[in-house]
C-alpha cells in the first residue's frame, strides 16, 4: 500500500528527476528493447504466466530483467518499490493495481502509454471501469492483465443435494439452505478467519442487500447518510448470521485450505474469487459436475478485481523501447488468452477467444459484459480496487471486529462511520 505521507514524500523527490527525464512510453527509440519487471508472481499458475510474458518479450527481441518478491499480497513490493523510486531507480514495469496508481501518476511517476492504446484501440476492448483503473486524468499509464471476478459461490453439489438445495440466488434461499445444513450437521459455509477473508463476504454481502447503488454509495463514494445507513445494519444483520454457519475451527485459515473444505464435502459452500478454481482444477474436478460455480446474490452485479502493470518513468532509449513492447504484448490477444488460462482468471479485453476456457470463465465474461453494459460492473473494496491503504484498512478493522466478537449491527454500522471519517 502506498499511505498519503510517503506519497507526499515521493512527490517531492519525483519533481525533479521527471523534468530531467522528460521521458514517455511514447517517444521514438531505435534501441533494442529491455524492462526490469517488479512483481510478487512467485509460485504456481503465477510463475507460469509471468514465463509465459517474459518468453513473449523474449522472442521480441528484449532483454527481460526479472525482479520478483514473493509475498501474494504485496506488500514487501510495495515498500521495494518505494525505497526505488525515493533512490531514483525505478523498475521499468511494475505490477499494481486499483488507487495505487492513481497516487503514483499523481506523483508524477509513471509514463504515458496513449501511443500503444491507441494503436491497440484499448477503449474498444476494455470495458470503461477497467480504463477507469489504469487511466489518469484522461491518459493511460498502466495496463491490465487480467479480470478477477470475487462474488463467487463455490458449492459442492453433492452435499446440497443431501438436504434438497439447489445454489442459493437471494441471501433468504442462503439463509434457509444453510440451517437445512446445520442441522443435518453439515457445514453451511467454509471460512477462513483472516481479514481480507472478512472483508471479502462482507462487500457480497453489501452488493447483495444493499444493491448496485448502495454498493456505489457506500463502498467507493464513501457517503456518509449510505455508511450510517439502516441498509448497513441490515449488512452486519447478515454478516452475523454467516458468522455462524462457519465452523469454530475458522480464525487464522488460509482460503485454500477453505476450499479443501468444499471439495471433500466437509462444507457446502465457500465465498471466494475465482482463484478458488484452481484448487479445484488442481484436483482434477470439474465445473458443472464436481463442483458449481455461481455468483453470490445481487441485483446483477460484478465485483472485479484487476492486475495491472504500470510503467514508471525510466531514462535510456532501450527501457523506453521495453515498455512500450511490454504494454503491447500485455494486452494482446495471444497474451491474455495464455496467461488468464494460467491464472484461473479471465481477460481484461473483451474480444479474445473463448475456446479454450471453461464455463465458470465463460459464466464470468459473459457476466462481466453484461455488468459493463449495464452500469453495474463494480471495483473490489476487499481487493483494493475500489479502496485502498487506510480506507480499505478502515473498512476491514470494523468489519472483523464484529464478525469476531458479539458487537451489535447498530454499533458495527456507528463504528464504521467515525473509522471512515477519521482514516479520510
Amino acid at each position: 500500500m502506498i499511505w498519503e505521507d510517503i506519497m507526499k514524500t515521493v512527490a517531492k523527490a519525483l519533481l525533479g528527476a521527471v523534468s530531467m527525464l522528460a521521458v514517455t512510453v511514447a517517444a521514438p527509440a531505435m534501441a533494442e528493447p529491455k524492462a526490469e519487471v517488479l512483481h510478487y508472481w512467485t509460485s504456481g499458475g503465477e510463475a507460469k504466466a509471468v514465463q509465459a510474458l517474459q518468453e513473449a518479450f523474449k522472442a521480441r527481441g528484449g532483454t527481460w530483467v526479472d525482479a520478483p518478491v514473493a509475498g501474494g499480497g504485496g506488500d514487501a513490493q510495495a515498500a521495494v518499490l518505494r525505497a526505488r523510486v525515493l533512490a531514483g531507480d525505478p523498475p521499468a514495469a511494475v505490477q499494481i493495481k486499483g488507487p495505487n496508481i492513481q497516487e503514483w501518476a499523481e506523483a508524477g511517476a509513471l509514463g504515458d502509454l496513449n501511443a500503444v492504446a491507441e494503436a491497440q484501440n484499448w477503449d474498444k476492448v476494455l470495458p470503461e471501469t477497467i480504463q477507469n483503473i489504469v487511466k489518469y486524468d484522461g491518459q493511460y499509464v498502466a495496463v491490465p492483465v487480467n479480470v478477477h471476478r470475487v462474488d463467487w459461490i463455490w458449492a459442492n453439489p453433492e452435499v446440497l443435494a443431501k438436504v434438497g438445495a439447489d445454489v442459493p440466488t437471494t441471501w433468504d434461499e442462503f439463509n434457509e439452505t444453510a440451517e437445512k445444513l446445520k442441522a443435518a450437521g453439515i457445514i453451511p459455509l467454509a471460512h477462513g478467519g483472516q481479514p481480507w477473508q472478512d472483508a471479502t463476504v462482507f462487500e457480497t454481502v453489501v452488493l447483495g442487500v444493499g444493491g448496485i447503488d448502495f454498493y456505489q454509495k457506500a463502498l467507493v463514494d464513501l457517503d456518509m447518510e449510505a455508511l450510517g445507513s439502516d441498509t448497513m445494519v441490515k449488512v452486519f444483520d447478515q454478516m452475523r448470521k454467516m458468522r455462524g454457519y462457519v465452523d469454530p475451527d475458522f480464525p487464522g485459515r488460509d482460503w485454500n485450505l477453505a476450499t479443501a473444505m468444499v471439495m471433500r464435502g466437509e462444507a457446502a459452500m465457500q465465498i471466494m474469487g475465482d482463484w478458488a478454481k484452481g484448487e479445484f482444477a488442481a484436483a482434477g474436478l470439474e465445473p458443472g459436475k464436481d463442483y458449481i460455480c455461481a455468483s453470490t446474490p445481487s441485483d446483477g452485479g460484478y465485483l472485479l478485481n484487476s492486475d495491472s502493470f504500470a510503467m514508471f518513468n525510466v531514462s535510456g532509449d532501450d527501457n523506453v523501447e521495453g515498455q512500450a513492447l511490454l504494454a503491447e504484448l500485455i494486452l494482446g490477444t495471444d497474451f491474455q488468452e495464455t496467461f488468464n488460462l494460467y491464472k484461473g482468471s479471465i481477460p481484461a479485453r473483451t474480444d479474445v477467444p473463448r475456446g479454450e476456457f471453461d464455463a465458470c470463465a465463460i459464466k464470468s465474461m459473459d457476466d462481466m459484459v453484461s455488468a459493463a453494459e449495464g452500469g453495474t460492473l463494480m471495483g473490489s473494496m476487499a481487493h483494493e480496487i475500489a479502496q485502498a491503504g487506510a480506507i480499505r484498512g478502515a473498512f476491514i478493522d470494523v468489519v472483523t471486529a464484529h464478525f469476531n466478537s458479539d458487537m451489535s449491527s447498530t454499533e458495527a454500522t456507528e463504528k464504521l462511520v467515525k473509522s471512515i471519517k477519521l482514516a479520510m
